[in-house]
Order: structure tokens, then C-alpha cells, then sequence
């Protein structure tokens, strides 16, 4: 009896908590969290920095020299050198040759020193790539979240629109029975509510699209529920005098998308210098000790022991390599002066991504306190709108007004309210926007890799 009480129990738990979970209300910096969390984009730059980590603990190690060793061993049929009388025999041999050696590059035109801060500027640009990866996504996860936002609230409108015409139309036909209105009177009236039907239809089929868009910026299972916060809509309006030029400045050094462009007219320009240092000689010291092992298997007599011969075989050498390239068809210069364009090509694009950059942060500054004055303004328009249906509505009731003056009244009013909703929605983003370009995080508590 226990066991059945405790499992349920803990039944009972479980149902809670999922329950708890599926009306979670999801705000927008909820959303863009999952989303970098959940992100498979995301991962993939992880990777890629993780192997750019690798390629520089390489480059880092192409100082130092390297080691090799080998070991053989060979049966020798027929005609053979006897290394103990440097004389040919037709017999049977066993030959045993050991070897170790090493070698230490000195001078490879910089090829080293360049490939080691190519391999430092790639392991940075793939840190960067990560954030740039995480702030493009939450920002496509941002917009995506205004517009389920922005359509919830179109569904909500087109919704109380459509109940209050089903009241009209009620009350209209009731009317007609008693004689006071005509026939006419109801069919506008059912026309209304046809019309504002098929309007609610429409904007649940946007508000599910929209819906479905986000869930796929976010990597959320598109079977369970996504509840979003609209409360994201109330808030202040702030009016600041700020330098375009300052924000620029520091975006230039800080923001991902400027600093992938440099990261990448660094990489090039090492390229470059890489290929110019093939052009130059490379020297390289070596040095090295073996040692063998002979046995003549045909032989009488004794071979010589083992540990003899390898202590009296041994032999060492060192040996200073140069090597200067003279010809190979062209093949050096020609990446040399492929490298060359590329390096004006990685600073050509610099420059057209931080005028494009600059762009929109002049864009974001001018939209954020453009859409802070349509939003006031809309204010008071919605509510001049909100007092001028009720008077239409009274005199409808009334008989002075027609059912085509009420139509049109109700339908500037939800205008208003949807021109409302998109400019606070706007203006809440524009803030977003120009706060990132100063160096906030897009993303509250973001995954850091």
C-alpha cells in the first residue's frame, strides 16, 4: 500500500512539473538563450575553433626539432657484400641496422614565425566566429520573438472584433424582429462579422508561421508548446543625445562582424608573407647515431656477439642542410602574387563592412527615436480613436450613424491598436540593436565557450 501511495505520489509530481513546464511564458531573452544554447551553427563554430586550437599548439611545436628513430632487419639469398671483408659471397646473411636521429629547422624565409601567428589569428577569429555565431542568431531569434508577439496581439484584436460584431448581428436581428431595423441593416452587419472571420482566420495562420519560424531559430521541438511573454510591450521611452561617432568607434573594436573582417585581412596578409617565404632558402641542422648487426647464417664459424658489433658498429654524424629553390615553373610566384590580391581583397571587404556597419548603426540610432515618437503619437491617436467609436457606436444605437459608419470606425480602431503594438515592438528592438552596438550582450547570462 505505501508503494502504490509513493509512485503516486511522485506521479502526481511529475505531472506538476510538466505541467509547470508547458506553461512556462517564454520571455525574449529566454528565447534567444535557448536558442544559442540549442543552436547546432552554434556547435559547429565550437568545433572549427577547436580545431584552429590544434593547428596552433602545431605551429607552436614546428620549433622545435624533430626526433625519428628506426630499426630493420634483412635476409640477404645469393650474392652479397660480407661488411666484415668487404668482399662478395654467395651465401645466406641476416643484417640487423638500427638508427635515431634529429633534426632542427634554422631558417625557413619566416614560414615558421608566420604560420605561428596565422595559426594565433585563427584561433581568435574562431573564439570571435562562436560570438558572432551566437549574437547573429539571437538577433534572428529577437526579431522572430516581435513578431509572435506582434501577431498574438493581431489575433487578439481580430478576435474582440469579431465577438463584438456577433453581438451587433445578435442584436441587430433582434431588432429587426421588433421592427426597427431592416433587412439590409443585418445583411451589413453579416457581412461584418464574414468579413471579420475571415480577417481572425488569416492572422492565426501569420501568428502560427511566426510561430513556427521562431521554434526554428530557437531548435525547439515544433510538438510542444511555446508560450511567449507579451509584457515585452510595456515600457519607457527614452530620449538620449548620443554620438553616432562613439558608438562606431567602439564598435569597430568590439563588435563580432568588425572583427571577423580584421581577423580575416590579418590571416591573408600572413598567407602572403608564408608564400613570399618560400621564395628565400631553408637551412636546417641535423645530426644522428646508428649502428648494425651482421651474421653470416652459412657460416662455421661464431659470429661476433651481438652487444660487440652494436657497440663497435655505431657510427654518428651531423650535417648542416641547405636548400635553395631555383625553378619550379612559376609556381611560387604565382602564389605569391595570388596571396598579394587576396590581402587587397580581405582589405577591401574590411572597409566595406565597417561602412556597412556604421550604416546601420546610424540606421538603428535614427529608427529607435523615429519609432519612440510614432509610438506616442499612435497613443494618442488609439485613444481619439478609442472615443470616436464609442460616439459611433452610440449613435448607430441610436440610428444616426449606418452599419457603414460603425465598420469604419471599428476598423480604424484596430488599426490603431496593431500600428501601436508594431511600434512599440520596433522601437523595443531599435533599442536592442543600438545597446549591442555599444558592447551589451545581446543575451543575458550566454553560453561562453
Amino acid at each position: 500500500m505505501r508503494t502504490i501511495k509513493l509512485i503516486t505520489a511522485l506521479w502526481a509530481i511529475s505531472a506538476l512539473a510538466a505541467g509547470a513546464q508547458e506553461e512556462k511564458s517564454w520571455t525574449m531573452n529566454d528565447c534567444m538563450r535557448y536558442a544559442v544554447e540549442n543552436s547546432p551553427a552554434v556547435r559547429q563554430q565550437a568545433y572549427t575553433y577547436d580545431t584552429y586550437k590544434a593547428e596552433y599548439t602545431n605551429s607552436v611545436t614546428s620549433f622545435l626539432p624533430t626526433l625519428n628513430t628506426g630499426l630493420s632487419a634483412q635476409y640477404n639469398f645469393g650474392r652479397a657484400v660480407d661488411p666484415e671483408t668487404n668482399t662478395y659471397t654467395n651465401t645466406t646473411t641476416f643484417n640487423n641496422y638500427y638508427e635515431g636521429g634529429a633534426s632542427l629547422p634554422l631558417f625557413r624565409g619566416g614560414q615558421l614565425v608566420n604560420q605561428w601567428r596565422l595559426a594565433k589569428n585563427n584561433r581568435q577569429m574562431g573564439l570571435n566566429n562562436i560570438r558572432k555565431a551566437q549574437d547573429d542568431l539571437a538577433l534572428n531569434t529577437m526579431e522572430a520573438f516581435a513578431n509572435v508577439v506582434y501577431y498574438q496581439g493581431t489575433v487578439r484584436f481580430a478576435t474582440e472584433k469579431l465577438e463584438e460584431s456577433k453581438r451587433t448581428l445578435y442584436k441587430v436581428k433582434r431588432q429587426e424582429e421588433l421592427g426597427l431595423k431592416g433587412k439590409a441593416d443585418v445583411a451589413q452587419i453579416e457581412a461584418q462579422a464574414a468579413g471579420d472571420d475571415y480577417i481572425l482566420t488569416h492572422q492565426q495562420n501569420l501568428y502560427r508561421t511566426a510561430l513556427l519560424k521562431l521554434k526554428e531559430y530557437m531548435n525547439y521541438p515544433y510538438d510542444l508548446e511555446l508560450n511567449v511573454d507579451t509584457t515585452v510591450v510595456t515600457m519607457d521611452y527614452l530620449f538620449a543625445q548620443e554620438s553616432i561617432d562613439d558608438i562606431y568607434h567602439h564598435a569597430a573594436t568590439t563588435n563580432p562582424t568588425a572583427l571577423q573582417a580584421a581577423y580575416q585581412l590579418k590571416a591573408s596578409q600572413m598567407q602572403h608573407l608564408i608564400q613570399k617565404g618560400r621564395l628565400f632558402p631553408s637551412i636546417s641542422l641535423s645530426a644522428g647515431i646508428y649502428t648494425s648487426y651482421f651474421e653470416n647464417l652459412k657460416s662455421e664459424m661464431t659470429p661476433e656477439a651481438f652487444r660487440s658489433q652494436f657497440k663497435n658498429n655505431r657510427g654518428e654524424y651531423i650535417a648542416l642542410n641547405f636548400s635553395f629553390p631555383l625553378f619550379d615553373g612559376l609556381t611560387r610566384l604565382t602564389d605569391v602574387r595570388r596571396a598579394r590580391n587576396n590581402v587587397r581583397i580581405a582589405r577591401e571587404q574590411q572597409t566595406e563592412t565597417l561602412r556597412q556597419l556604421q550604416t546601420a548603426i546610424e540606421q538603428s540610432v535614427a529608427d529607435r527615436e523615429g519609432f519612440a515618437k510614432e509610438s506616442i503619437q499612435m497613443e494618442k491617436k488609439l485613444e481619439a480613436d478609442e472615443l470616436a467609436y464609442q460616439v459611433t457606436f452610440r449613435k448607430y444605437e441610436e440610428g444616426l450613424m449606418s452599419p457603414l459608419d460603425l465598420q469604419t470606425s471599428s476598423n480604424t480602431l484596430i488599426e490603431s491598436k496593431a500600428n501601436l503594438l508594431q511600434r512599440k515592438l520596433m522601437y523595443l528592438l531599435k533599442c536592442k540593436q543600438v545597446d549591442y552596438y555599444k558592447g551589451e550582450a545581446l543575451v543575458d547570462s550566454a553560453v561562453s565557450n
